[in-house]
């Protein structure tokens, strides 16, 4: 159905309001004012599908201050919300009762010095510092589609607002606005949904790796008074994953009687019942980590995809009258599992390249590509070319993976292959015969631990804790092509994935009563936004688009 829309033109737009968005448009914005009057009336726009800044944004997070340095320089003097600096860190095996500390910590996963942060705390500050420098932000107002003219990308479509479930306009439907721009930034996270259509359409990950991501799924908990120092970092291997599963867990202690911690699962380890969601739940009940936590309160709950590829699933950042920044670039050391200060030099290199080429009245392709040299420039490319090989290392899996992982580090990177083979993640799914084959369990587990401290939270509880609120009566952001293949191929070949992979309870099999057997529920109000089905569903038939704008999870504090 198309409507009238209101057309709002822009000299610049940034699609995303994380730290590389808000980094971008701050960053432009005052490039543009030190021009004076001429560039000071260039009007720098941002949209952001939360309907308040920082309610989507999660990360563990420890936080590298190189990006945020550069960015303000007076961070500190301006009161920039940081939970504390870390004061000590460790690396510990987890077996399934027993610790064991690493004797030497690896260089990368050193943080002294490093900022304990919450990102939805950092981005709200940061928000505010670009409105203070006058860019115009539009909070809920989420990016439907992008527009093009030929090849070239001339802006966004905003949602429309007020359809009902059947996608019928409502007595308060709202048409989304057509905004045009000069030149768009994509800076939406990990798997955006205008990015994914961008990389298809303009070919712009011909020649590279496919991205590789895993699920993160992070607890913030209020424990007793004096349970929490301030600064401690621990990053765990081992329990609960098997040797075929790369990830781990974290614990971070952020001052105040609050602990961050949480699982980042990767999504190559072929197992269709994968759960990030159950494998925190089961982090919760080892004795190190029970001890930090028991007698305290859950506070919150979130989960995110972390796109781990490195350096060689870097797509070209650029196409005529778009760039790509932040992790919707792929721009995250999964080595030092930190991407915040990556996303924000991104985010300013992207703002000097647009600065550049607005000056010179010049927007396309072939302008554009300076942002690409600016990055290899940068420390960006030093740092993610350093750890090129890293997560390709452990698709063998754990022990061959470390022992690859320490020899790279060793020679700085270096590997015998120039570029690794790699598939993307859903490729790696085994099936349920698979599985038989090779005398694992073709049925998905059942979550049986000993929880007498009632730690460990149900998936529903856990939505619960996230905050999160859709609008029933609404279209379903979560496209599934087929739902046939879900009740008859997925269902014998996988035992269906997405009752599991998803950290939220959106998917369910339910009793088919007209036809018989079972068919696919999809509860889309429970949905954290975390993309995850719409990387590793196994027949990619499932789409992943922002519901209506300012709706989804509230990450207060995450």
């Amino acid at each position: 159905m198309e409507f009238e829309r209101e057309v709002l033109d822009v000299d610049a737009l940034v699609v995303g309001g994380g730290p590389a968005g808000l980094a971008c448009a701050l960053h432009l914005k005052r490039l543009l004012s030190d021009r004076g009057p001429e560039g000071g009336d260039a009007t720098v726009a941002l949209i952001e599908k939360a309907g308040t800044f920082g309610n989507h944004s999660l990360s563990g997070a420890v936080m590298d201050p190189r990006g945020l340095r550069e960015l303000i320089p007076d961070y500190e003097a301006r009161r920039c919300p940081v939970e504390g600096e870390v004061r000590g860190d460790a690396v510990m095996f987890l077996t399934r009762t027993g610790t064991w500390r690493f004797p030497v910590m690896p260089p990368p996963m050193q943080n002294h010095g490093n900022l304990l942060v919450s990102l939805n705390r950092l981005v709200t500050w940061l928000a505010e510092r670009c409105e203070d420098a006058g860019v115009d932000l539009f909070p809920g107002f989420a990016g439907q589609e992008l527009l093009w003219d030929e090849d070239r990308v001339v802006g966004v479509r905003i949602g429309d607002k007020g359809l009902d479930k059947d996608g019928k306009p409502r007595g308060n439907f709202e048409p989304g606005v057509d905004i045009r721009a000069k030149v768009t930034v994509l800076a939406e996270g990990a798997r955006g949904s205008l990015a994914k259509v961008l990389l298809a359409r303009a070919k712009l990950d011909e020649g590279r790796n496919p991205q590789s991501y895993a699920t993160g799924a992070k607890e913030v908990w209020e424990v007793p008074e004096g349970r929490a120092g301030r600064g401690s970092v621990f990053h765990t291997v081992g329990f609960p994953l098997d040797r075929h599963t790369y990830g781990g867990g974290w614990i971070y202690e952020m001052g105040a009687n609050h602990i961050s911690l949480g699982v980042a699962i990767g999504l190559d380890a072929g197992d269709p019942f994968l759960d990030a969601h159950r494998f925190l739940q089961e982090f919760k009940t080892h004795p190190f980590v029970r001890a930090r936590i028991v007698g305290g309160k859950l506070l919150r709950y979130g989960a995110k995809a972390i796109p781990e590829g490195g350096y060689w699933a870097l797509p070209r950042p650029y196409a005529a009258g778009v760039l790509l920044a932040g992790d919707a670039g792929g721009y995250l050391n999964a080595q030092r599992l930190k991407g915040i200060h990556l996303a924000i030099k991104t985010g300013m290199l992207a703002a000097e390249t647009v600065h550049e080429c607005l000056v010179a009245g010049d927007t396309g392709a072939a302008r554009l590509a300076a942002y690409e040299a600016r990055i290899c420039e940068s420390w960006v490319h030093a740092e993610m070319y350093g750890c090129r090989n890293f997560r390709s290392a452990f698709q063998g899996g754990l022990w061959s993976g470390m022992v690859k992982a320490g020899i790279q580090l060793a020679t700085r990177g270096r590997w015998p292959a120039r570029r690794p083979g790699v598939k993307p993640d859903h490729e790696h799914f085994l099936t349920r015969a698979q599985l038989r084959a090779r005398g694992r369990s073709a049925e998905p587990p059942a979550l049986t631990v000993d929880d007498p401290q009632r730690l460990v939270s149900a998936k529903l509880t856990s939505v619960f804790h996230s905050g999160t609120v859709h609008e029933e009566n609404q279209p379903c952001h979560l496209h599934v092509v087929d739902p046939e293949i879900c009740r008859s191929r997925c269902t014998e070949e996988y035992g269906n994935p997405c009752e599991h992979f998803c950290p939220a309870s959106v998917y369910h099999m339910i009793p088919d009563e007209m036809r018989g057997g079972k068919r696919l529920q999809v509860d889309f109000t429970n949905c954290v936004h975390c993309k995850t089905c719409d990387i590793l569903d196994p027949y990619q038939i499932i789409t992943w688009v922002p519901p209506q704008g300012g709706e989804g999870p509230v990450y207060t504090g995450l």
